[in-house]
């Protein structure tokens, strides 16, 4: 055995459960899905709508806006932009209010971890 090894066999071992169940971690969990379980609804009907209307407006998506640019091409890069545009929105919530969250409870789990 490593000094390595023999370090880790001594260390407290972290019950994840427990971890799972306090408040804090349940905050952060409550805080994620507060955000992507919304977005992900308005992004599937974003996405609903655009194939209906493919399918039951053609002459509506035909519609030129100018030159051979239609409605129904601008919905389609619609959908490029608006996942974009969540991705980032996403990365800097998650930035702001779950990072730090959960590096509390990562730094608090190590020291658990190793015992300190």
């Amino acid at each position: 055995m490593t000094e390595n090894d023999i370090g880790h066999a001594t260390a407290a071992k972290v019950d994840f459960v427990v971890v799972e169940n306090t408040e804090r971690f349940r905050s952060l969990k409550r805080s994620h899905r507060s955000f992507v379980f919304p977005m992900a609804v308005f992004f599937l009907l974003w996405y609903f709508v655009y194939v209906l209307m493919a399918g039951w407006a053609p002459d509506f998506m035909a519609t030129r806006v100018w030159g051979d640019v239609t409605v129904g091409l601008l919905f389609g890069l619609g959908q490029f932009v608006t996942t974009f545009v969540i991705t980032m929105v996403y990365v800097s919530f998650a930035n702001r209010k779950l990072d730090p969250i959960a590096a509390e409870i990562r730094a608090d789990l190590e020291k658990q971890e190793t015992g300190a």
